[in-house]
């Protein structure tokens, strides 16, 4: 996964009827655009996260142009 600041990652649930984990990535930690990143969640608070198979990207450039 290569993420830049401003891509959100989804983080699906394993629990069934349990929402998906939603956050903003606020900096690349890795090179090249890998993990860690600094992610700041839904809930406000921030962590440093490497994405597990459960977690997608969606970059802000495809948001922004409504692809």
């Amino acid at each position: 996964m290569q993420a830049t600041v401003g891509d959100h990652i989804v983080v699906e649930s394993a629990t069934l009827g349990k929402p998906a984990r939603l956050g903003e990535v606020v900096a690349v930690l890795g090179d090249g655009g890998g993990p860690p990143y600094r992610v700041r969640w839904d809930d406000g608070t921030e962590s440093l996260y490497c994405p597990g198979p459960d977690a997608h990207l969606n970059a802000a450039a495809e948001e922004s142009s409504g692809a």
